[in-house]
């Protein structure tokens, strides 16, 4: 699968790999399961995690130190649960590393998936980039501010405050 980075295809360094296969020498994907069940100790290739949007921010917290990567799953483009555990993650528990969103996104949803604290989206495999990389650049109001801290594009609230049209901070 292809991965953008705000836009921009990078190469992914992770493998995935299937719960009962043996971890490869370089980075690994795994499931939440298999990492809660089974703890990498002494692992000096990077790992990252499959999370499925039914998953509990409070549950992946613990295994943030050992992971490098966090890729949640989206099972369906209307099931917006895993912008939520992206933005928790970030906000909550100050993970730094990188968030992957894969599954079913609609090019629509990257901008959003970036302000929510995504750092890259896995797209289809032969998925034509170009809508994914307009999307970016068509969507210029939100309604919440994101998680850098940067506000751009603008959040709604905030555009209000700087015309004097809404409440002050």
């Amino acid at each position: 699968m292809p991965l953008l980075d705000a836009g921009r295809p990078v190469a992914d360094r992770f493998s995935v790999v299937a719960d009962d296969a043996k971890l490869p020498d370089g980075p690994a994907l795994v499931t939440l399961a298999r990492l809660q069940a089974e703890p990498v100790a002494g692992r000096n290739a990077e790992l990252g995690v499959v999370v499925p949007s039914t998953a509990r921010p409070d549950d992946i917290a613990p295994l943030l130190d050992r992971v490098s990567l966090v890729a949640i799953e989206f099972p369906k483009f209307r099931d917006g649960r895993g912008f939520t555990i992206a933005r928790t993650l970030r906000e909550r528990y100050g993970y730094t590393g990188e968030i992957r969103a894969v599954g079913h996104l609609l090019p629509d949803q990257h901008s959003h998936a970036l302000r929510c604290g995504f750092s890259t989206v896995a797209v289809a495999d032969g998925a034509d980039l170009t809508p994914w990389q307009a999307a970016l650049s068509y969507i210029h109001i939100a309604y919440q501010p994101d998680v850098t801290g940067t506000d751009a594009p603008l959040s709604g609230l905030r555009r209000r405050r700087e015309l004097g049209a809404g409440p002050s901070a």
